[in-house]
């Protein structure tokens, strides 16, 4: 595996009463690269997601960064060490505006204790643009109901970007989105990886999740049945090969 690993998962397991929905998962995210997280329903995609997040703390197994062992693991942890999530809802407020939606909570002071929208506004400009928002119709002052299903994906990732995320998690990004609007957000992530972040990224639309990756790694019921580079699998070859999975019932 490549050493330039932003996380790793060794041996990872994790159940939830009698069921298991992870076992014995090994895998890691590297500096500058789309991972595509390939698998059915119940493969275990979201529980995964959630321990990378530090939402759920794995039963056994061990969470390295830069290589270094984490002795304790949990979303303050993996947000100070830059790993953001994006979820399916994207969590944003629609009534406000997008500068509003950056720097919901971590709100910047200005004199007497105001808030220094005009430096926000600015900072948020500037963000936006370094993903690809270039019209003039996004102002960082533009309300976020107005924007499209792929430009609020944007918003959402910009958001991330402003929180020094060097790893962005996107459960879901383009589920409802036309061709068109799922296009805005596979430019997003790449432009995000170009500014140095990398991403996993989920998707049922298996040919969106190979257009976007560098890598997959595919689960089924809890485990890792295949990983390989886009270099290596054209996507009908991934395709066939989920197939083939679905088909042989595989957990190996």
């Amino acid at each position: 595996m490549n050493e330039s690993a932003i996380i790793k998962l060794e041996n990872i397991s994790k159940s939830f009463g009698n069921v298991s929905a992870l076992a014995n998962i090994t895998m890691q995210v590297n500096d500058h690269e789309v991972l595509g997280l390939i698998g059915d329903n119940g493969a275990g995609k979201s529980t995964l997601i959630k321990i990378i997040a530090g939402v759920h703390a794995p039963d056994s197994g061990e969470i390295l960064v830069r290589d270094q062992a984490q002795k304790k693991w949990d979303v303050n942890i993996a947000r100070a060490h830059g790993i953001e999530t994006v979820y399916q809802d994207r969590a944003l407020a629609e009534q406000q505006t997008i500068t509003r939606n950056i720097f919901m909570g971590r709100e910047r002071g200005g004199f007497l204790g105001f808030l220094d929208l005009k430096k926000e506004n600015e900072e948020a400009n500037e963000l936006m643009r370094s993903i690809g928002f270039t019209s003039r119709v996004f102002a960082a002052d533009s309300q976020v109901f107005t924007l499209s299903g792929g430009e609020r994906q944007g918003v959402a990732i910009a958001r991330a970007l402003y929180f020094k995320a060097k790893l962005i998690i996107l459960d879901e990004p383009t589920t409802a989105l036309s061709l068109t609007e799922s296009e805005k957000v596979f430019h997003f992530v790449r432009q995000a990886k170009e500014g140095g972040a990398s991403a996993v990224f989920i998707s049922h639309n298996i040919y969106h999740t190979y257009d976007i990756s560098d890598r997959f790694v595919v689960l089924d019921r809890g485990r890792v049945v295949l990983e390989t580079d886009k270099t290596k699998i054209t996507a009908n070859e991934l395709v066939k090969s989920l197939q083939d999975i679905a088909r042989s019932g595989h957990a190996a």
